[in-house]
């Protein structure tokens, strides 16, 4: 089993404190993979175990704001090398599938980040936030189909018409302050302007009150668990707190006058 929970230090996040506790007196492997230095952690577990995981961290963790005048020079053919990657289709994210349907909603809007935010906006306007109706097989092209889904769906969905826009986007997972109700939150970002601004479609949490796990291509890159044989998966707990009492959460409204990103400049 690969684990991908631990918060990662990366851009303005840096852990002060961890512990990853596994029952039974197991050890793990910690890896970083590339090229988005996601960590993992490898456990072998044998048959019959009964395998309980515990992870805690204190975290500083800060945004950063961008005035959105700024994202809105925008051309392919100035891409950073780096980020190509994420202009392509993946598995999740069917970029290719839904350029018609990007151009046809979005194509006549500002390149960059108007397209972006008006992606955000009709996503979160046109597909039910339903928990259960997907699986782990469900695309960007079913949803739009389907018109329903959770926080994984809205960010594949998003990701790949920024892509079809020939808009660089990425998958990122993450703790969520004030989510509700509490659990592992998915969001994503789009490169726009030199810099990776994070969007959330569910509205569900504060683009500012996110604590980083990983990011890749799509979710298959930073499962929260990846499993090599039959489990039987018994539950969890999640719980995301702010030790900031002067804690401002980030609205949509503001983001007509301030874009957000998680990283320092040029960081990818």
């Amino acid at each position: 089993m690969f684990f991908s929970i631990r918060a990662r230090a990366m851009g303005l996040q840096t852990p002060i404190q961890e512990s990853f506790i596994l029952s039974n007196g197991m050890s793990s492997e910690l890896i970083v993979t590339q090229p988005d230095m996601n960590c993992f952690d490898r456990v072998v577990v044998s048959g019959g175990t009964h395998l309980r995981v515990d992870y805690k961290a204190e975290v500083t963790t800060f945004s950063r704001q961008i005035s959105p005048d700024e994202l809105r020079k925008f051309s392919p053919a100035q891409l950073d090398p780096r980020v190509l990657p994420y202009v392509f289709s993946s598995r999740y994210c069917e970029s290719d599938r839904l350029g018609r349907f990007a151009r046809q909603k979005f194509g006549n809007l500002n390149p960059g980040y108007d397209q972006v935010l008006a992606i955000d906006d009709w996503i979160f306007a046109n597909v039910e936030y339903l928990p259960g109706v997907t699986d782990s097989e469900v695309s960007a092209f079913d949803t739009v189909t389907m018109q329903a889904g959770v926080c994984r769906d809205f960010s594949h969905l998003a990701i790949a018409l920024c892509r079809a826009l020939n808009i660089p986007a990425r998958y990122l997972s993450a703790y969520a302050y004030n989510l509700i109700p509490q659990d592992f939150h998915a969001c994503f970002e789009a490169y726009i302007g030199g810099a990776w601004i994070v969007f959330d479609p569910t509205r569900l949490a504060a683009l500012n009150g996110l604590v980083r796990i990983g990011s890749g291509r799509d979710a298959a890159d930073v499962s929260v668990c990846t499993i090599f044989g039959p489990i039987q998966f018994l539950g969890k707990t999640v719980t995301c707190q702010c030790t900031d009492p002067n804690f401002q959460p980030l609205t949509r409204a503001q983001q007509e006058s301030t874009a957000v990103t998680l990283d320092q400049p040029a960081t990818f």
